[in-house]
């Protein structure tokens, strides 16, 4: 019922707020939203993003229709400050925001604001007033990357309101064959089995990567592991590895960058052993340090075409963070055993290219076999290349549709 959705988000403010008093990041989604004052657009295409890694997913896509729409201007919205606070600058949009919360008049003076022509979504975000205010107002909207599973709240019994955000969807490009058919038996054909687009994003990436030449100083010709968005629990695992493997260098970009968590990182690891990467520049034996700390944002993508094989976090919590970055420059990636909401995840280790783990003594074996073994791991890293060049196009098909619909 609409009216158990409206106190939902009431609720949901309220422990923001809450939370806003010994958390920054419930302070920064609080405050954001608090202090954004919106320019009035006309015919503008509005991309929303959940947080940063959507804005990665969707970004093939945002990029293609500016070139498309040059004249159009683009407005994005974040729901994450994780997303909001990185690329609020970006020179890809007019504007950037964060989304407000969704009530119907919030939904509908920002609709009338920005005057959209065209929304797009990536991957998941449904929000009733927003959705039933682009339907009322005939905007198309898309979904791109959409991914649906079984449990989810639309094909449950009591979800007819959630059902009802879909029926406001013009077209889903979906990311496989299974999404689609959960849609079917709920009624909603308007889909598209398209693909990610992260494929296209992490191809186009890592055939034009950012040069980091003092990492490449620091690794100074040793294999090297990048240990990208870990979280405590990967950290605690990696030490030992570390301590096992003193000619290699370790790269960590950690999910949470706060000093705190960066500090407790450091001290985590061996002795001695790291220094952090805002103090690279200005240490004489920076190169000396087995480990680095990665302690701004922004990097992680670049990191990866420095590293021999790749440790990927947040398996042993909510789930993996992106493990294609990694692939798409060649080299086998290992995470926790949290993965199972991951496509690509699971199609990486069913090509001997990704590799999970539960415990200390099966990441170290699975370092020990890919150092060791040359034949498996030049076939780990070929099978990671080739998965990625062959998922690519989605973005292609995404746009070329909409193009096709904008001129029927």
């Amino acid at each position: 019922m609409l009216v158990l959705y409206n106190i939902g988000i009431r609720i949901y403010y309220a422990a923001i707020w809450l939370a806003s008093f010994f958390n920054n990041k419930a302070k920064l989604w609080l405050n954001g939203r608090k202090q954004q004052a919106f320019v009035r657009y006309d015919n503008s295409i509005w991309f929303h993003f959940a947080s940063l890694g959507e804005f990665e997913q969707g970004r093939p896509v945002l990029e293609q229709m500016k070139l498309a729409y040059p004249d159009r201007p683009v407005v994005i919205t974040f729901f994450s400050p994780s997303g909001y606070e990185v690329r609020k600058n970006t020179p890809l949009a007019d504007a950037v925001y964060y989304l407000p919360l969704d009530t119907a008049g919030n939904a509908a003076r920002f609709i009338k604001t920005i005057n959209p022509s065209i929304a797009v979504f990536t991957k998941y975000e449904y929000w009733y007033h927003f959705f039933a205010q682009l339907y009322k107002r005939r905007v198309p909207l898309y979904i791109v990357s959409g991914i649906f599973r079984d449990g989810q709240v639309f094909f449950k019994w009591y979800g007819g309101t959630h059902r009802k955000m879909l029926k406001c969807v013009r077209h889903f490009f979906l990311q496989d064959e299974h999404s689609k058919h959960l849609l079917a038996g709920i009624g909603i054909n308007n889909t598209t089995v398209s693909g990610d687009t992260r494929f296209d994003r992490v191809y186009a990436n890592a055939s034009n990567p950012k040069q980091l030449p003092e990492v490449e100083q620091f690794i100074n010709g040793h294999k090297t592991m990048i240990c990208g968005s870990t979280w405590p629990e990967d950290e605690k695992l990696l030490a030992e590895l570390i301590s096992l493997h003193p000619d290699h260098k370790f790269i960590f970009a950690p999910h949470e960058l706060s000093i705190e968590k960066i500090n407790r990182l450091a001290e985590m690891l061996p002795p001695d052993s790291a220094i952090k990467y805002s103090a690279l520049a200005l240490a004489e034996d920076g190169n000396n340090y087995q480990c680095l700390i990665i302690d701004n944002m922004g990097m992680l993508s670049s990191l990866y075409q420095y590293g021999n094989m790749a440790y990927i976090g947040g398996g042993f919590g909510v789930g993996i963070h992106n493990t294609l970055e990694a692939a798409a420059f060649g080299i086998p990636v290992i995470f926790g055993p949290n993965y199972s909401k991951f496509n690509e995840a699971k199609a990486l280790i069913s090509i001997g290219a990704g590799f999970t783990i539960s415990n200390e003594a099966e990441l170290i074996a699975i370092v020990e076999q890919l150092n060791t073994d040359e034949a498996y791991y030049a076939a780990s890293c070929q099978q990671a290349r080739q998965y990625v060049d062959t998922q690519k196009g989605a973005t292609e098909k995404i746009v070329t549709y909409i193009q096709s619909t904008e001129t029927a």
